[in-house]
């Protein structure tokens, strides 16, 4: 988990615990501090659900990202090793037209 989602995790649970350690040692009345507790558990729940949703779409759109990079890096090279290829193909048709003429040197000699 990254520091990011531990942070958001330690905060919600410290918020929950406090929540509801205020409202069990507040005077109420047993059905009024039922309802408060109802209440909160239904907001920290509200909540977890909203971040674990925006952590969702963050993960999402890291991934987009990362993917298009890729992508990106991997269009790069395979064009770089075209052009790397027709360089070495270029030098070897050099090479054999070189070669094709000493041989045809030494067959005339």
């Amino acid at each position: 988990m990254s520091d990011s989602s531990n942070t958001i995790l330690g905060i919600l649970a410290g918020t929950a615990i406090g929540a509801t350690l205020g409202i069990l040692f507040a005077p109420d009345k047993g059905s009024s501090t039922r309802r408060k507790l109802v209440e909160e558990s239904n907001s920290v729940v509200d909540s977890v659900t909203q971040n674990a949703n925006q952590l969702t779409h963050q993960i999402a759109n890291s991934f987009t990202s990362h993917k298009r990079d890729l992508k990106n890096e991997v269009d790069a090279l395979v064009t770089d090793a075209s052009y790397k290829a027709d360089d070495v193909i270029n030098t070897l048709e050099a090479k054999l037209k070189e070669l094709k003429a000493k041989n045809r040197k030494l067959q005339t000699s």
